[in-house]
């Protein structure tokens, strides 16, 4: 019983953390209007309602599907000869910055960028920025 009262206190932890982020984030930006599309006649129009139960039928069988979810501090390539040389203690100097955006990744694809937070000793991260798709599509064609 002891462990589900510690599971509990640690959600609302985590619930009023989340709750406090979302007071003082900021509003997102609106995105500009898109330029007028001619329409040549040859595919009809959509309409929501005829679409409102199709998406959510659809994206319902994907929510179960399990995927990898990555908080990347930094990299750094050594040499094997080093590598072996590591004992307890040793120091690995990484690429990142102190004070720099961890990078959230979804089966190996970044998604976003965040900050570490700290609640009832557990680790965790807040989004500081999420990649558009846009960025995202830029991203694999590296």
């Amino acid at each position: 019983m002891a462990d589900e009262d510690k599971d509990d206190i640690s959600a609302d932890d985590w619930a009023a953390a989340l709750a406090e982020q979302q007071a003082t984030a900021p509003e997102p930006a609106m995105p500009a209007e898109a330029p007028a599309v001619r329409s040549s006649g040859v595919f009809q129009e959509l309409k929501a309602d005829a679409l409102a139960g199709v998406s959510t039928q659809r994206i319902d069988m994907i929510l179960d599907i399990p995927v990898t979810l990555t908080v990347e501090l930094g990299r750094t390539k050594i040499a094997i000869r080093n590598l072996l040389q590591l004992a307890q203690g040793s120091v690995v100097e990484l690429d990142a910055l102190a004070g720099e955006p961890m990078d959230v990744l979804v089966n190996g694809c970044l998604i976003a960028q965040g900050e570490v937070v700290v609640v009832n000793d557990k680790f965790g991260i807040r989004l500081t920025d999420i990649i558009t798709p846009e960025e995202r599509l830029r991203g694999l064609n590296r």
